[in-house]
């Protein structure tokens, strides 16, 4: 049995993201990661301060906005429409969990997708889904960063998932997918639980309950990922997985703490510098409907069709498809800076930015 190290691998990843951050800024761009807090939660207090620190330490501007539990949605969501208006912003990150009295999806579907760092929106949702990651949830890719850590080929193998969330369980489903995994996800209706798990090449755990997985549930040789964290009966930290047993049978396994904790992290910094190389690029990013959809509204006349002289809308709606079509290449043509747009990684640990998985066909 190894332990797959993530404080380890984390320093390794990050070395190379600051030398590009450096690189980045000696060419007139600075990453800058806004943070908006809500109370003083201790919990989301030293999420923040990793994260702060961790920006520090890779040379990313970090913006801590701390707003009182008093606070109304539509003061965080001016703050956040401010934050998108910002071009010296790269990124924008709303620290969870927010009060009862805030609805979190209202709030972070206001963020602009370009800087939703977290990966949680509706739009890079659907990127995900389609094959096609841009900014993948952080903790998703650290997973997948430690596992082919280890020198396991994914492809082929069975991996379980435990744990059906929208912000590990899913989005690790869909990389491990594009990867060439055969994937089964268990949940809390789950019946006979260790039928699935004792079948897995990789098991991946993150429910939140303190030694779930025991040895006898746990195939021999597997790949073990630990992404839970609580405290058990004695008040100690532990993970989904009773690691002191499970050691003994698996063949590579991370800790509680130090495994998977670490890698979020560095991921948020490394989905911070994507967003950053491509504001440069405002204008002309992925082009993603959204112009298509004005252009549309804007062709509809909002003067009355009937006093407006046909050959004169004929050439608006000419005009606009011109107008579309030089936008589109335009686009195409940044878009394939692939030098300046992709985060290299020498270790190959890293989910690759700009370089896609794609899903194969069968």
């Amino acid at each position: 049995m190894q332990i797959i190290d993530g404080k380890a691998l984390s320093s390794k990843i990050r070395a190379e993201i600051s030398a590009q951050v450096a690189e980045l800024k000696s060419k007139g761009v600075e990453a800058c990661l806004a943070v908006i807090l809500v109370g003083n939660d201790p919990s989301s207090e030293l999420y923040v301060k990793n994260k702060v620190k961790a920006s520090q330490e890779v040379g990313i501007k970090s913006i801590l906005c701390r707003f009182p539990l008093t606070v109304t949605e539509k003061e965080l969501i001016d703050e956040i429409e401010r934050l998108n208006a910002d071009d010296t912003v790269s990124g924008i990150l709303v620290q969870l969990p927010l009060p009862d009295s805030i609805d979190e999806k209202k709030i972070t579907a206001h963020i602009d997708v370009n800087k939703d760092v977290d990966g949680f929106s509706a739009y890079q949702t659907g990127l995900l889904c389609l094959g096609t990651p841009d900014l993948a949830p952080c903790t998703p890719q650290g997973i997948i960063a430690l596992i082919e850590s280890t020198g396991v080929e994914i492809a082929g193998k069975h991996a379980v998932i435990v744990g059906r969330s929208n912000i590990v369980g899913r989005p690790t489903l869909q990389l491990l997918l594009q990867r060439d995994a055969t994937v089964t996800i268990c949940h809390s209706k789950t019946q006979n639980l260790k039928e699935f798990t004792k079948t897995a090449d990789i098991l991946v755990v993150a429910v939140g309950k303190p030694k779930l997985i025991t040895k006898d549930m746990v195939k021999d040789g597997a790949v073990v990922i630990d992404v839970g964290i609580s405290r058990d009966e004695n008040g100690k930290l532990s993970g989904d997985v009773d690691f002191e047993n499970v050691k003994d049978v698996c063949s590579f396994i991370t800790p509680v703490p130090g495994g998977v904790g670490p890698m979020t992290v560095t991921m948020l910094m490394h989905n911070t510098l994507l967003a950053a190389k491509r504001r440069q690029f405002a204008p002309f990013r992925r082009f993603d409907g959204t112009l298509l959809s004005y252009v549309r509204q804007s062709t509809r006349l909002r003067t009355n069709p009937s006093r407006t002289p046909k050959i004169h809308q004929i050439l608006a709606v000419l005009g606009m498809f011109i107008l579309i079509k030089i936008l589109t290449i335009l686009g195409k043509i940044f878009n394939q800076n692939s030098d300046f747009l992709e985060l290299g990684d020498p270790a190959g640990y890293c989910v690759p930015v700009g370089k896609r998985h794609t899903r194969a066909k069968e």
